[in-house]
């Protein structure tokens, strides 16, 4: 291999963003897919499974983005 061929290394911000972005397209693409559960003429299912599924969902992403967040809650009594 001679100098040209070689890519210059890749940045943590650069791996962030590409990795960032093909996780952030394939939970797309996931949720998109869940969406075809609510056919009626194929599926059969209460409004709790429903609510259940999407809180369970909601607390997931509340978990992940306080992820992000550098703002950590001291403990007190």
């Amino acid at each position: 291999m001679n100098m040209t061929d070689r890519l210059p290394p890749e940045t943590r911000s650069d791996r962030f963003k590409r990795i960032a972005t093909k996780r952030t397209n394939d939970l797309i693409d996931k949720i998109r897919i869940l969406g075809n559960c609510s056919n009626r003429s194929t599926y059969e299912y209460t409004e709790e499974e429903v609510n259940k599924i999407f809180r369970t969902i909601d607390k997931e992403l509340k978990e992940a983005k306080s992820k992000y967040s550098s703002k950590r809650e001291k403990f007190s009594l």
